[in-house]
């Protein structure tokens, strides 16, 4: 089974790859953008499976299929309200809301894999499907945190928080007023629920905002060491794997 994602969101796409390497289903390709699709499409034999985005940062997907005729199968990984979604259900494989479930996963795959034999493709109208939808939905990302402090619960304006990092097995949030407060979250929960455009995983340990950033500064092994406003912390090092989407990012 050959196996496609696009998802302009890459540590969503990573997400996706890696449950579903965890499911025996290797992803061989990630793709990030209409623009992108359309020319890997028109040099590249098509996947048997796509797991499709519906809107992506410089348009929506079914764009990718107006210039490229493309049959392989479809899952859709959508953050629109599931009653909007319904009426095209049937005429794709399954669709997923954001964020993805592991169970409603594994249950996606074995629809596919039980209802496809090896060597058919399907056709979807995605004119129809885009009509269904009408105008695109903005996603919604997590605007505020809360966490205890003594017998009070604080609000954390996402906006504030300088950076998210882990230590000693808890997950915390650095803010703007040089405070450092304890979540009941993960940062691979946090994933799905943070604005790509502020904020970035620079490393296994760190997400930083880009509003609070000081400085940037070449650091050993072709790395990056970010300096924020306010923490003064552990070392936040941008590891070597991701400087390229994080100067990407930075754009």
């Amino acid at each position: 089974m050959n196996v496609l994602i696009i998802e302009d969101e890459k540590p969503a796409a990573r997400r996706l790859a890696r449950l579903l390497g965890e499911l025996g289903v290797e992803v061989f390709k990630m793709l990030h953008s209409v623009e992108e699709s359309i020319e890997w499409f028109g040099n590249n034999e098509h996947p048997d499976l796509i797991f499709l985005d519906i809107q992506l940062s410089d348009g929506l997907s079914f764009e990718i299929f107006e210039e490229i005729p493309v049959h392989s199968a479809i899952i859709f990984t959508t953050a629109y309200d599931e009653y909007a979604l319904q009426a095209f259900k049937l005429n794709s494989i399954d669709y997923l809301l954001k964020p993805i479930d592991e169970e409603e996963l594994e249950s996606a795959v074995k629809k596919y894999q039980n209802r496809m034999p090896t060597n058919q493709k399907i056709s979807l109208d995605f004119n129809d499907i885009k009509k269904l939808l009408g105008n695109p939905i903005e996603r919604e990302y997590k605007k505020r945190f809360t966490t205890r402090v003594g017998q009070h619960l604080k609000i954390i304006n996402a906006d504030d928080v300088e950076c998210f990092y882990s230590e000693n097995k808890g997950t915390y949030a650095a803010t703007i007023d040089g405070r450092n407060y304890l979540l009941d979250t993960t940062l691979e929960n946090l994933e799905e629920e943070l604005s790509p455009k502020m904020f970035f995983r620079v490393s296994r340990k760190h997400y930083v905002n880009i509003n609070h950033i000081q400085d940037i500064v070449s650091y050993t092994n072709s790395r990056l060491n970010i300096k924020m406003n306010k923490f003064n912390g552990q070392e936040i090092i941008v590891s070597r794997e991701r400087v390229k989407d994080f100067k990407s990012w930075l754009q």
